[in-house]
């Protein structure tokens, strides 16, 4: 599971999708303008979020 931990504070979280209960797997896409962007994606398609914020600052996902 993508376990997201904040670097600042040591918060972490889990995700599920709630459409299949699956664990969300961590990824990255690049926008159109060619940044990189932390995912959190469900592994059957149902979609994807920006991965979580805490501290005002993107948490870090371990693969």
């Amino acid at each position: 599971m993508a376990t997201y931990t904040c670097a600042k504070c040591g918060m972490s979280v889990n995700m599920t999708c709630a459409t299949c209960d699956k664990e969300l797997v961590h990824d990255s896409i690049t926008t159109d303008t060619g940044v990189q962007v932390a995912v959190s994606k469900c592994p059957d398609g149902h979609g994807m979020i920006k991965s979580p914020q805490c501290c005002a600052q993107d948490m870090s996902c371990e693969i």
